[in-house]
């Protein structure tokens, strides 16, 4: 079933629809990345002021790292590590309307939900990625410890979470939050499944810019799956 939500996801790439919600989706997610990146400088630069070095990157000083050409291949690397919280950020604007071009397709036979009101998207949202960055800052202590089994427990931690968020959010729209909840529970293994799947892109630099949109498309078919909707096969 996971396997067929993202086939079904990467089919739809050539609905005009659905590339002009990608094509804008990477937009803002490379905006947001690279204020996230601004936003790490800016903490580097207060934490130690100017001249910092740190390892593999050497001198950091904010505003001229920011605009460099090398600050970009560090960017790159480092969205590694921020493309987490941007993918969290992005799925409350973009999902439902990812959602709603993934249904008229494969589910049209659906009844269309209200449009989840923006301030209680916007508040999950930020409730749930200050939960994110606390979880990661957390396992910063465990990755140390962890040596090569770092990367099972980043994208095992992440998965738990982004797969918790995603499905969340796509369930809301036609269960509302306590139906959501309800029916994420009795899944909550698949949905980990699904949501360490689409942790392992997010660490591929430049790959994991097309993640966070259709990642929700994603979510918005296993979301139809679990609930048993079934998908128009023409």
């Amino acid at each position: 079933m996971i396997f067929s939500a993202f086939a079904r996801a990467l089919s739809q790439i050539g609905d005009p629809r659905f590339r002009a919600v990608l094509g804008r989706g990477l937009a803002l997610t490379i905006s947001l990345l690279i204020a996230a990146y601004a936003a790490l400088l800016g903490l580097i630069h207060w934490s130690f002021g100017d001249g910092a070095i740190l390892p593999l990157v050497g001198e950091v000083t904010w505003v001229g790292d920011l605009l460099g050409w090398t600050s970009l291949f560090v960017m790159i690397l480092a969205s590694v590590f921020l493309m987490i919280p941007v993918a969290s950020a992005i799925t409350s604007m973009f999902l439902d309307e990812v959602a709603t071009a993934v249904e008229d397709v494969h589910y049209p036979h659906v009844p269309r939900p209200a449009k989840v009101p923006f301030w209680d998207a916007f508040r999950d949202t930020v409730n749930f990625l200050g939960v994110l960055v606390a979880a990661n800052a957390a396992a910063l202590i465990v990755y140390i410890f962890a040596n090569i089994g770092a990367p099972v427990i980043f994208i095992a931690l992440n998965g738990y979470l982004l797969g918790r968020e995603y499905f969340q959010v796509s369930a809301m729209r036609h269960l509302g939050r306590e139906g959501a909840r309800a029916l994420r529970k009795q899944h909550t293994g698949t949905i980990w499944l699904a949501g360490a799947l689409m942790a392992v892109p997010l660490t591929v630099p430049l790959l994991n810019l097309f993640v966070p949109v259709f990642g929700a498309a994603v979510f918005t078919h296993i979301y139809h799956a679990l609930a048993g909707t079934g998908a128009n096969t023409r």
